[in-house]
């Protein structure tokens, strides 16, 4: 039942996202989405390959502390937040890792 409700709510969260931005967004540009808010960029600017690879960073950080594995520690002088790792993370797969973030994902807009 429980994999039945996540597909249906990952559906339903891509057709809320593609609704705002007009085209279906994959994993890691919902992590990109997530960086901003987080960050708190809210207009479109330029970034570098490596302030995009840092938000993604960032949102990354923000769904693994929904379940403890990363607590805020700070932000730094140009406000961007630093983590600290408080337990090992599990050693999945890729498609396991990709399955438990999008349900962070969905876990985060959720309370968003």
């Amino acid at each position: 039942m429980e994999k039945i409700d996540f597909v249906k709510e990952w559906q339903e969260l891509e057709l809320r996202l593609i609704n705002q931005f007009g085209k279906k967004p994959d994993l890691q540009a919902i992590l990109f989405l997530i960086g901003m808010n987080e960050v708190g960029f809210s207009e479109e600017k330029k970034f570098t390959k490596e302030q995009k690879q840092d938000l993604m960073h960032v949102a990354t950080c923000v769904l693994l502390s929904q379940e403890d594995y990363y607590l805020f520690d700070h932000n730094d002088e140009e406000g961007w937040p630093h983590y600290v790792l408080t337990k090992p993370l599990p050693e999945y797969d890729l498609l396991q890792q990709e399955l438990w973030l999008k349900k962070l994902v969905v876990k985060y807009f959720e309370k968003n």
